[in-house]
């Protein structure tokens, strides 16, 4: 029992997030270990952003608590968390756009390490620095673009940007909260590649629409509807669920609506694992 309780990175205890009478989340307790990849799934509106939201403290929850590496850090400001080692990226890029890849990351190792009000000296006379951004560059296939003012990046290289800036902080749990959202389908597969290419010291937290991205990744599932965790287990597990198909798919004897339409189209990835294996 002890090794497993030290296997836990991040935990939450009965999460609950009220916005007047309306409940965003329902006492979602959830597990993490190191070296997870997990996926946190549901329909639009089920609570997922607003439960990253509450895991980074930019939202207070109204009741439950957060603890990271067996710390209780509920109260905790976002940017205490990030030094702890508690790293996101956002549905829409937090980037500077004047700023060139090689200047994003220099400024981000640099902060990391202290000397961020320096960080244009140290960029040619820090060897350690220079190379540590030279790792991340090459990592997340940035090197044609490292030169490149971050606003003439074609999107899914701003979307790769955003991650290398997360991972520069040296994270122990990355949440990355639709990594590819509004990237085009040509521009996908660098998203797939890189993700998956993610060191294994550090545990993933995934929010994804895009099930070809989620099932190429996660090794386990929560599914996320109206703010309670619907059920949890392995891609294989959730695929076969016949409450997940329910969720996305909506009751065929309804006749479907587009809503419903568009996330059978998300679920078509979900048929191909559960009869493909």
């Amino acid at each position: 029992m002890s090794a497993g309780r030290d296997d836990v990175v991040l935990q939450t205890h009965g999460l609950v997030k009220r916005f007047g009478g309306i409940t965003a989340t329902n006492k979602v307790s959830l597990t993490i270990r190191r070296g997870a990849r997990h996926a946190l799934i549901g329909p639009n509106g089920a609570g997922k952003t607003t439960l990253i939201n509450q895991l980074t403290g930019v939202l207070a929850p109204s009741e439950g608590r957060v603890v990271l590496c067996g710390r209780d850090i509920t109260t905790l400001t976002p940017h205490k968390r990030v030094a702890l080692g508690l790293v996101r990226t956002f549905q829409i890029n937090q980037l500077f756009n004047s700023l060139t890849p090689l200047q994003s990351l220099a400024l981000a190792v640099a902060g990391r390490r202290g000397s961020a009000h320096r960080w244009w000296a140290a960029m040619g006379s820090d060897l350690g620095l220079a190379t540590e951004c030279e790792q991340l560059l090459v990592q997340f296939r940035l090197t044609d673009f490292a030169d490149r003012a971050t606003s003439e990046l074609p999107y899914g290289k701003r979307r790769l940007l955003e991650i290398a800036l997360a991972v520069a902080q040296k994270p122990s749990v990355l949440l990355l909260d639709e990594p590819a959202a509004g990237v085009p389908g040509a521009e996908r597969a660098d998203i797939l590649a890189t993700v998956a290419a993610l060191p294994d010291e550090v545990s993933v937290v995934l929010i994804e629409h895009d099930m070809d991205l989620v099932f190429s990744f996660a090794r386990s599932m929560t599914v996320l509807v109206n703010g309670t965790v619907l059920t949890e287990g392995t891609p294989e597990q959730i695929a076969a669920d016949p409450q997940v198909r329910a969720v996305y798919l909506g009751d065929s004897r309804a006749g479907g609506s587009p809503a419903a339409s568009s996330q059978a189209q998300d679920f078509a990835p979900l048929r191909r694992a559960q009869y493909h294996g």
